[in-house]
């Protein structure tokens, strides 16, 4: 094999955040230390990264692989649940046997294994991934409505053309993903909202509040593991005054929520 290719593995479903070996090594860094900031110095990642990642991990499996309880830089206890070990697990096994069929592939093909592997290492910029069950579909002329189960008593729709739907095959019962970008959150404080045209309204209550010099990132801890991120301009993150421990709304466009598949 050249030099720098390795049986390493990038899991990643079209559209959904990439799972690699530095998440699983911070999961099982989390598991031996029981600490998310211990297990994030361990692995070198600054605390707020190891948040992130820990929450887009949890967002991204049908069950949460890490609880914890936010507790700032040295405080805050953290378990990796039955989930996240079967994950490592797995992880270990899966990427022992790519080393093997790396090699296979070497052999016997012409086409680089890099060239083949290319379009599992493409990211998304959607900040919010989730995987959800489709519950009901209304279809018209021209664009279907996908309702989508997202845990917890949440509930994420969106409207897609009638093509899409066609060529995703799309049924009730189905498991997709939900993409967000967290520009396409609107905020706002508490949970009882005046009649609005915005077709999804995720409650929920403030986790973290990161302020910029020119936008806020706001997440918001939605129950059952989920969590969802807002970025909204720093003069707006002021005015609502939402704090960790706040009540807050978050409302998307159904037109803003894409669809994938598995």
């Amino acid at each position: 094999m050249p030099e720098g290719l390795r049986g390493a593995l990038t899991v990643e479903r079209p559209g959904q955040a990439r799972m690699g070996a530095e998440r699983v090594a911070l999961l099982a860094a989390i598991g031996r230390t029981g600490s998310i900031a211990a297990a994030a110095r361990e692995v070198g990642l600054s605390y707020k990264a190891a948040w992130d990642a820990v929450q887009a991990m949890n967002n991204l499996f049908a069950r949460p692989v890490v609880t914890a309880a936010p507790g700032g830089r040295t405080g805050g206890g953290a378990l990796v649940t039955p989930e996240g070990e079967q994950v490592i697990a797995a992880f270990a096994a899966i990427e022992d046997g790519l080393s093997r069929v790396l090699s296979t592939l070497e052999t016997r093909l012409a086409l680089h294994p890099a060239d083949i592997l290319w379009s599992l290492m493409m990211k998304t910029s959607a900040r919010n991934v989730y995987r959800c069950t489709v519950t009901a579909l209304t279809q018209g002329e021209v664009s279907a409505e996908v309702q989508m189960d997202l845990g917890g008593g949440q509930i994420l729709t969106a409207v897609i053309t009638e093509r899409s739907l066609s060529d995703m095959g799309l049924s009730p019962g189905a498991e997709v993903f939900a993409l967000v970008k967290s520009s396409f959150v609107i905020l706002a404080r508490g949970d009882e909202l005046a009649q609005l045209s915005v077709r999804n309204r995720l409650g929920g209550t403030v986790a973290s509040r990161t302020d910029g010099q020119v936008n806020s990132e706001i997440v918001l801890d939605l129950g059952g593991g989920k969590t969802l991120a807002a970025t909204i301009t720093r003069e707006s993150a002021e005015r609502l005054a939402l704090q960790p421990g706040d009540r807050a709304t978050a409302l998307v466009k159904a037109s803003h929520v894409i669809v994938a598949l598995p």
